[in-house]
Order: structure tokens, then C-alpha cells, then sequence
């Protein structure tokens, strides 16, 4: 009979909430930069974070190193919900956001890179706190929970299980053998091409406060901008909407293909069918997309800048359907057009971008590209299993075969993906939504998104929704962030029992 190591787990989330808490810390001198009386509260709530992560870590820190697959589900949900809570405190203690459950709502949004906002003036924020807001996006975007198992070898910890619970999608690729490896390339990874972004946006025009808040919700796929119009704030300047869009793409695809670029293995990302369905699915979406908005719709609700007609609506018109377009996509949230003012069809295929999601592997949420790629080929080979009933005709992904566990596992996901969004939707309108904000509501949260449709447009914010509405969305966030799974398995009577 085995029983759960309780201290172990404890232990951890001391360990990340210290974390956390030198988190906030690093957002105490943009406070004291721009002077402002916010910073005593901020650096409260670092310390007080630092404190209670300390006390858990020290009265834990003799348990028994031995981790098991139960202890990764249970380290992992935890670690995201000691996250959360402790991430509230900025906003609580600088009374930025005094509401406890605004002030939840906000923070899971950030740490699930779902961007999501209850923010009403966005610009009138202090700046330590839109630092922080931001912060939460990083943080989540590659998972605080990978960056531990970095250095959880140090304290004689194993983090295999900890990583695949963190990152529970159908591919099992690793760029380093080593878990711990894997862990630290993908950060370097991770921070290099944010301090990239932020150079180049520092270029084109932001001020470096704007550049380094937008360039680390852009990298996380998160969406929180430091301005109340989001990126169509820059709509008369098309070379940070270019550069954003650029680096929107390169977070929403697989983080080991990125890997492969910087080592100059093109091949293998030329050779990948995800990719290849992610780029030509935008390229070719843009296209569509830019012909309904020049063809279908007065060119005036796109705002444009001033180039010598046709060639200025079609710029404007190829630049917010691409933007858009990847923005949905990846899940990042960001906005520099209305799409719910679109003709009808360009809203409905927006709107459906929202059941797919990006790559496997990078920090977007959603169902993931590769999931619809073999859930679509395992429905093409039952028309052939109709034809050749004794025929053993595998699934084949970038020619490999796939285990049949794990074309199981993918419809078990998408089964019960789109059973949590329909629950949620009817929820959310016993909750007070109407039909359409229910549903734009629901499967922005699951799939960590951000803008949706209904009164959750891209020009409106969730600050308007109930308490159990916006409580309901948060849990939403979390299985959305964590794959379902992850913390579902939490909820099963087995998961419990002693083995």
C-alpha cells in the first residue's frame, strides 16, 4: 500500500511561492522608477510570498525524495493554484485591484496565458503593478514548474514526472536526454527571444517599458497589453503589429523545432507536418480573411494609415487579418481590430480558430494542431477500414506510426474538451450570459485565449461578469492551461485510492 509524499509535495510549493515572491521583487524598482506609493505594497506581498514559501520548504525539507507519477499531478495543480493565490497579493495589498476576486480572476488569467482581463483603464494602472500583470504571463507562458525542475537535481530531487505532467500534449520529443537539460535550454530558449522581441519593439517605436511588457506577453502567448486599445493602439505603426506577429508565430510553434533552427537543422522543421499545417493554415487564412474585409466591409472599420489608395486598404486589411489571425491562433489574445465587426464569415472562421489552438510544445494553449491532425487521419482510415475490414492500416505522423494509446488518449481529450465547453457555456448562462457571450466566454477560458465574442469582445473585458461567472472561468483557465487531464485526474475516485 502506498501512500502519498505528503512533505514532498509541501516542500515544493514552498519552494515555488519563494519563487514567486523574487518575482515580485524584480517589479519593486519599475515602481520606485516612476515614483510611485505602490512599491511598499508590492515589495509587502514579494516578502510576505518569500515567507510563507520558506516556512513550507523549511519544516519539509528532510522529507523523502522519492516522487511518483501522483505526486507530479497533485505538485503541478497545487503549484498553479499557491501560484495564483500568492499572485493576487500585489494587487490586494497596493489596492490596485481590491476586489479578491477580480483580483484571482486577473491573476489566473496571466499565469494561464489567457489574457483575459477585468481591467477597466488599463493605462491609469501603476506601472510596478502592470509590470507584475505582465510578469504573470512569463512566468506561465513556459511554466514556472519546468523552471524548477531545473534546479531540483541540486536538492536531489528527480523531475521526469513533473515535467510530463507540466507538458502533457501526444509528442514525447526532448531536445536533451536529460529532463534537467531540457528544462534549462528551454528557458534560455525562452528568455533570448523575448529579450530579442523587446529590442526590436524598442526600435520600432515603443517606450522600453511598453516593449518589455508586451514583448514577454507575446513570447507567453498571454495577451496583456499595457494599453487600453491592446496593440491596435499601434495601428499607425505596421512595423511593431509585423514584429509582433512574427514573434506571435514563433511562440505558437514547437519549442524543439525552434531549437532545431538556432542549431541549424532546418530540414527537420520543413519536414514537420504540424508545422507545415500551422503556417500554411495562417498564410492561407490571411488570404481569405483579407479578401472579405476589402470585398465585404466597409473599409473604414479597420483603421488604416495613410498610403496611396489601393495599396493602404489592402496593407491595413492583410496586416489585421494576419495579426488576427495568429493572435487566435496562438491563443496570445492580442487585438488590433474589432473581428466581431467582420462580415459574418470572416467572424465564424475566427470564431472556430478558437477549437484549435497552436503547436504542441510551445506556450499557446488550445486543443493543438497536432491533435486535429491525427484525429482527422484516424477518421479518413475508418472510411478505408470500411472498404478492407482485416486490414492493419496504422496512423502515420511524420512518418512514424502513432501507438494507438495515444490516438485513444487524443480522442478522450477532444471528447472531453468539447463536453467542459458545452458544460461551461450552459453554466455560464444560468450565471447570467447570454448564448453568445456564454459560449465566447467558456471556450476562450478553456482555451486560454482571451477575446472572445458576445459582450467578451475584443473591445470589452470580463470586469462585468458575475462572481460565479468569472470563478467558473478561472477553474476554466486552469484545465485549459494544464490539459484537462492533469487536474481532472484529481476528481477521479481511483486517482485516491492506495495502490
Amino acid at each position: 500500500m502506498k501512500q502519498f509524499n505528503i512533505k514532498i509535495i509541501i516542500s515544493f510549493l514552498g519552494l515555488t511561492s519563494m519563487l514567486n515572491g523574487v518575482f515580485m521583487l524584480i517589479a519593486v524598482p519599475f515602481s520606485i522608477y516612476h515614483n510611485e506609493p505602490e512599491q511598499l505594497g508590492i515589495l509587502q506581498a514579494g516578502l510576505t510570498t518569500i515567507i510563507i514559501g520558506f516556512l513550507l520548504w523549511f519544516f519539509n525539507r528532510n522529507a523523502k525524495k522519492n516522487l511518483g507519477k501522483k505526486e507530479g499531478y497533485l505538485i503541478v495543480t497545487l503549484g498553479w493554484l499557491m501560484l495564483s493565490f500568492t499572485g493576487t497579493l500585489p494587487y490586494v495589498f497596493t489596492g490596485a485591484i481590491p476586489n479578491y476576486t477580480n483580483a484571482f480572476f486577473e491573476t489566473i488569467s496571466g499565469y494561464s496565458t489567457t489574457g483575459s482581463s477585468i481591467l477597466t483603464d488599463i493605462e491609469s494602472m501603476p506601472k510596478g503593478i502592470l509590470f507584475w500583470r505582465s510578469a504573470t504571463h512569463w512566468i506561465g507562458g513556459m511554466g514556472i514548474i519546468v523552471l524548477t525542475v531545473a534546479i531540483l537535481p541540486l536538492l536531489g530531487i528527480g523531475g521526469m514526472q513533473l515535467f510530463m505532467a507540466e507538458a502533457p500534449g501526444p509528442s514525447a520529443d526532448k531536445m536533451h536526454p536529460r529532463i534537467t537539460e531540457t528544462a534549462k535550454r528551454l528557458w534560455i530558449i525562452y528568455f533570448s527571444l523575448t529579450f530579442t522581441e523587446f529590442f526590436l519593439l524598442k526600435i520600432a517605436g515603443m517606450t522600453w517599458f511598453d516593449a518589455i511588457n508586451h514583448a514577454m506577453a507575446t513570447m507567453s502567448t498571454g495577451g496583456f497589453s499595457t494599453k487600453n486599445a491592446s496593440v491596435a493602439h499601434y495601428n499607425n505603426f505596421p512595423i511593431i503589429q509585423y514584429i509582433i506577429t512574427f514573434f506571435m508565430f514563433v511562440a505558437g510553434t514547437n519549442f524543439i523545432l525552434t531549437y532545431f533552427v538556432l542549431k541549424g537543422k532546418v530540414r527537420k522543421v520543413l519536414n514537420s507536418e504540424e508545422f507545415k499545417y500551422f503556417f500554411f493554415g495562417i498564410l492561407g487564412l490571411t488570404i481569405i480573411i483579407t479578401f472579405l474585409i476589402v470585398n465585404h466591409q466597409d473599409p473604414n472599420l479597420v483603421t488604416t494609415v495613410n498610403h496611396p489608395k489601393p495599396w493602404g486598404e489592402t496593407e491595413s486589411a492583410f496586416r489585421h487579418a494576419i495579426f488576427q489571425i495568429t493572435s487566435v491562433l496562438t491563443t496570445t489574445g492580442f487585438v488590433t481590430a474589432d473581428f466581431t465587426m467582420w462580415n459574418s464569415l470572416a467572424t465564424m472562421l475566427m470564431f472556430s480558430l478558437f477549437f484549435i489552438g497552436g503547436s504542441a510544445g510551445s506556450t499557446s494553449g488550445g486543443v493543438k494542431i497536432v491533435r486535429h491532425i491525427i484525429m482527422i487521419k484516424n477518421s479518413l482510415l475508418e472510411f478505408k477500414k470500411q472498404l478492407h475490414p482485416n486490414a492493419i492500416i496504422p496512423i502515420r505522423y511524420d512518418g512514424n506510426p502513432v501507438p494507438k494509446n495515444i490516438v485513444y488518449n487524443i480522442l478522450a481529450f477532444f471528447i472531453l474538451y468539447m463536453g467542459i465547453f458545452i458544460t461551461g457555456s450552459i453554466l455560464l448562462t444560468l450565471f447570467g450570459l447570454d448564448f453568445q457571450s456564454a459560449m465566447g466566454a467558456a471556450t476562450s477560458s478553456l482555451g486560454n485565449i482571451g477575446p472572445a465574442i458576445g459582450s467578451v469582445s475584443p473591445v470589452d473585458n470580463f470586469e462585468h461578469l458575475s462572481i460565479p461567472a468569472k470563478w467558473l472561468c478561472s477553474f476554466l483557465m486552469l484545465i485549459g492551461r494544464l490539459e484537462l487531464f492533469t487536474v481532472l485526474v484529481l476528481f477521479t475516485p481511483f486517482f485516491w485510492k492506495k495502490c
